[in-house]
């Protein structure tokens, strides 16, 4: 039985996410819109984006990132960025794991946030999931960003699961997407994000968030069925440091 001073503590904290996530927008909203008036600056509004918004929800949540690296991204190379889903914090440590700027590939309900919804429908790649002419057209937009030098972000799971889940099952998207376009994939391990901010209204609290980019696995030179088992063998990887390391 939660006490009322926790509920009241968790209230708080949850306005006090969404005063952080708004106030950053609000006052950089002339240059925000600005850089995202055209593709040509997009580098710009994701530097603001990693190096001010990002940092500002996570050290004013109390939540310090503790990246680890088995493999360095190389700047100026895509990559297919993947990892675990559980809270609204994935994004921001995404952020801070890449300096390469990429491009997320995201829900379209997400347009619907006030003021994030406005940014979100400008700078990242929406998909309904539910129709299969998005899904062509998601292609498509992928690869022109991928020509301009940019990486690609997707959380595979296709959503964020119920919270006894440690991995859902992943969509193909991602890794379709890799192969196609011969870019290594990159898993990565968030660990303390459900527990920092889940989508349980009464949890969260401040602490470190650690994430772990693994080996990148190549996808230029795989087989018919290496790449039918790529989906299974990235999330193999990923499932097996959140059982080992993220306790």
């Amino acid at each position: 039985m939660i006490s009322i001073l926790k509920k009241i503590g968790y209230t708080l904290y949850r306005i006090w996410f969404y005063i952080l996530v708004a106030l950053p927008i609000l006052v950089m909203l002339p240059l925000l819109v600005l850089f995202t008036m055209s593709e040509k600056t997009y580098a710009q509004f994701f530097w603001l984006a990693r190096n001010i918004w990002a940092n500002c929800i996570l050290y004013g949540m109390g939540c310090f990132p503790k990246i680890k690296r088995e493999q360095k991204l190389i700047k100026g190379e895509s990559y297919m960025l993947v990892a675990n889903h559980t809270s609204m914090l994935d994004i921001m440590l995404m952020l801070k794991v890449s300096r390469n700027p990429f491009v997320f590939i995201g829900k379209k309900e997400l347009v619907k946030i006030p003021l994030f919804g406005f940014f979100y429908k400008r700078v990242c790649i929406m998909v309904d999931r539910e129709s299969s002419k998005s899904r062509t057209a998601v292609y498509r937009r992928a690869q022109r960003r991928l020509n301009q030098g940019l990486s690609i972000c997707i959380f595979p799971e296709g959503g964020v699961p119920e919270e006894e889940i440690i991995l859902d099952n992943f969509k193909d998207g991602a890794f379709k997407m890799a192969t196609a376009h011969n870019i290594p994939i990159v898993p990565i391990t968030f660990c303390d994000n459900k527990k920092r901010f889940s989508f349980t209204f009464f949890s969260g609290g401040p602490g470190k968030i650690r994430a772990r980019v693994h080996k990148f696995i190549q996808t230029d030179q795989l087989n018919m069925e290496e790449k039918i088992k790529l989906k299974e063998k990235v999330r193999t990887v990923i499932l097996k440091d959140l059982e080992a390391n993220c306790k």
